[in-house]
């Protein structure tokens, strides 16, 4: 088939398939100027389809139309996504200064719109050289595709899916025109194939705009624009009009060059991608780009929710570096200061605490010098182009004579006069306190210092002195802590000392009676000898800490016993291990018929995972206490063994004073509160604490004029050996064992 006749027929069903879009568009009678826009868009289709099919036939009418009905169809849709990104609502919704901001950027876009449309209809219908009209087609096609980037980009998640199919539509029609322009602009001609493919492209993109007609039957989208998509979105229309001109310069070479052509070419080629590169990398080029882009687009030049989340994530970050290098970054980033130093205050001076690619002095600054003087009493932000230096010298222009600003003619610090590249002093303040302060460098591409760099760096700097704050309240606590830790160890040292004073006290008390008696002699040096061993303990825990050094073992709960009541056989009354008797009260009297409880084994061989020496002087403390409750002549103390669901039960138990309720409550585990006359009161403080150590615990029953029994609970060391009492009776054969 003639191809002329297959262009024909695409472009005519294109302006049909449009024609039916348009009616379905209309019949909707929406109001919305969205809407409306959209269905002149259509419409332009329609005569742009309707024109390319007349000009395939020859028609002498459609040859002055072709040119404009195609610059109009790109420029209708074009002011339709500039409308689509400018309705982001009333201005009480969205705020005056945004939507002043979004009206002025809509303004300057259609402006540029309005140029390529003139530019590619104009350069064909005078008659100009291929080239032109090609490199103009060409950057409309872009423009589309910038457009439509930021009207996506900038539509919140939600409102995506309502203009997901016209995203999809207009990047397929302005993607087209792109590659289809882009290499006649290289080849000078057009591509016969491109171009009747054209129309059946055209006439697929009618279902998607449909669909998108559908789904916003309003066209009232929440779109705004964001300082990071208009600095991308320039970026990229700077990159593509680059390349767009180094190809157009890389054809001509190779077209008029001759031989040398495509040599010169390949070299504008590899230069021109260099050239890109240094621009995409070069931090002071995207920093100037910034700053114009902030002085022409927007009325405010800082985002300040990007900025807020950016500093509070940095803060937050315990990757992002030592805290001196997140406060300086926090501080640059907004102005473009990639280096500085900071101060912090210590021992009334403020002292060099880190920088970033810092090069000058890192002397301390006396706390009396009157930059310190001027920030601490007023909170200001110190541009040192205003500041005088130590030595008298300007250092940059001092503003008006007239109405001089507070830091004109201040002498400065010689660790801040003497490194050229400051730029701000910025005060770290937290409730009229300096914290310290940091000295940014110089931008890195020059931008004023106004109300509003000034207003966003307070803010900022405000936000890190509060970080400040908290880590040294943090380290002041963590410094507390450790100093309780130390006195607590230190009392419990303290207490078991006193125990073992006791111990040899009474020991020499009754040398005097027992002194020629062979049997006494060899228990007093044995307690000595424990002594001796259970002091030298004492200091190496008081060296160590407050945690034993050992780790837990397997003890033998009926040695410790044993050991306990021999190294307080002097007591009276003097204690003694009894076999386990379950009471019906406090005491229960021996040979109780009953027997014992169920659950319980009486075993002499249990095992609990302990330190023996710490656990023997909980059992020591508790037989010392419910000694020192009975009367000496008929008092009781007695140690009992057994074992209850798993779990060894120790108890000790007297029929001594015995102890209120309120007291149980309210003071017997209070440390440092004791009945006693030279009690310290932490014995059964840290008796408790350690059976908790271990999974255990301490309770305690009492009544006044009664008695007392302390039970201690452990869990056993190993299980699934032991058997009950009743079945090693039944395994046996007698019911009484």
């Amino acid at each position: 088939m003639n191809p002329a006749l297959l262009g024909f027929i695409g472009h005519a069903a294109a302006a049909l398939a449009f024609l039916a879009l348009a009616v379905l568009l209309a019949v909707r009678r929406r109001g919305d100027a969205v809407g409306r826009l959209l269905l002149v868009a259509v419409l332009g289709q329609v005569a742009w389809g309707a024109a390319m099919a007349g000009l395939l036939t020859g028609s002498p009418v459609a040859a002055p139309l072709a040119p404009v009905t195609e610059a109009l169809r790109n420029l209708l849709w074009i002011l339709f996504l500039i409308r689509l990104g400018t309705d982001a609502g009333p201005a009480p919704v969205i705020g005056a200064q945004q939507a002043e901001q979004v009206d002025r950027a809509g303004r300057r876009a259609m402006v540029v719109a309005l140029v390529l449309a003139s530019a590619s209809a104009g350069a064909e219908l005078i008659g100009s050289d291929a080239g032109t009209l090609f490199a103009a087609r060409t950057l409309a096609a872009i423009f589309g595709l910038v457009c439509l980037e930021q009207v996506y980009r900038n539509a919140s998640p939600g409102r995506r899916w309502a203009i997901k199919f016209l995203g999809l539509a207009l990047l397929a029609l302005f993607a087209f025109d792109l590659l289809m322009y882009s290499e006649a602009l290289l080849f000078g001609r057009v591509n016969g194939a491109w171009w009747v493919a054209r129309g059946y492209a055209n006439v697929l993109l009618v279902p998607l705009l449909a669909i998108a007609a559908a789904r916003n039957p309003q066209w009232k989208l929440d779109i705004g624009v964001s300082r990071q998509a208009v600095f991308h979105t320039a970026a990229l229309s700077i990159a593509g009009g680059y390349l767009v001109l180094i190809a157009g310069g890389g054809y001509w070479l190779r077209w008029f060059g001759g031989e040398w052509g495509e040599i010169a070419a390949a070299l504008l080629v590899f230069a021109a991608l260099l050239g890109l590169a240094v621009f995409l990398m070069s931090g002071r080029i995207r920093a100037r780009l910034r700053v114009f882009l902030a002085k022409h687009f927007f009325t405010y030049r800082f985002d300040y929710r990007e900025e807020w989340m950016r500093l509070t994530g940095l803060l937050a970050s315990d990757g992002s570096g030592e805290l001196a290098a997140r406060a300086i970054n926090g501080l640059g980033q907004p102005v473009d200061s990639a280096s500085g130093a900071l101060w912090l205050e210590s021992d009334g001076a403020f002292r060099f605490e880190g920088g970033i690619r810092w090069q000058g002095d890192r002397a301390a600054i006396p706390s009396d010098a009157p930059l310190v003087q001027l920030m601490r009493e007023r909170d200001w932000i110190v541009d040192l182009h205003t500041a005088v230096n130590a030595t008298g010298d300007w250092r940059g222009a001092a503003g008006d004579p007239g109405n001089p600003r507070p830091e004109a003619g201040l002498p400065l610090p010689p660790a801040i006069a003497g490194h050229a590249e400051g730029w701000l002093v910025v005060p770290l303040t937290l409730e009229r306190e300096l914290l310290g302060f940091v000295l940014l460098d110089k931008p890195l591409a020059p931008q004023p210092f106004d109300w509003e760099t000034r207003d966003l760096l307070k803010a900022a700097a405000r936000q890190i002195a509060s970080h400040l704050g908290l880590q040294r309240t943090l380290e002041k606590l963590i410094r507390a802590q450790q100093f309780e830790s130390f006195n607590r160890m230190s009392a419990f040292v303290v207490h078991d000392l006193k125990n073992l004073v006791a111990q040899l006290g009474l020991m020499t008390k009754n040398a005097q009676r027992h002194r020629d008696n062979p049997e006494f002699q060899a228990d007093m040096l044995a307690t000595v000898e424990n002594v001796m061993e259970r002091m030298q303990g004492l200091l190496l825990q008081l060296r160590v800490g407050a945690k034993p050094v050992e780790k837990p073992a397997q003890v033998n709960l009926s040695e410790v016993l044993q050991a306990a009541v021999a190294a307080r056989r002097a007591l009276r009354p003097e204690p003694r291990i009894v076999r386990w008797q379950p009471a019906a009260g406090l005491h229960g009297q021996a040979g109780d018929p009953d027997g014992p409880a169920q659950g319980m084994t009486a075993r002499d061989d249990l095992l609990v995972m302990a330190h023996r020496d710490r656990l023997e002087r909980v059992i020591g403390h508790l037989i010392q206490n419910a000694a020192e409750a009975c009367d000496p002549s008929n008092g009781r103390v007695e140690l009992a063994l057994r074992e209850q669901d798993g779990r060894a039960v120790i108890e000790v138990r007297d029929n001594g004073r015995g102890m209120s309720g309120a007291f149980l409550r309210e003071k017997l585990f209070q440390p440092f509160t004791s009945t006693k006359a030279h009690g310290m009161g932490i014995g059964a403080f840290e008796s408790r604490e350690y059976l908790r150590e271990l999974g255990g615990a301490l309770e305690v029953e009492s009544t006044e004029g009664v008695g007392t029994i302390f039970r201690v609970r452990l869990p056993l060391a190993r299980t699934g050996a032991e058997r009950p009492l009743e079945t090693r009776k039944e395994e046996a054969g007698s019911p009484d064992g």
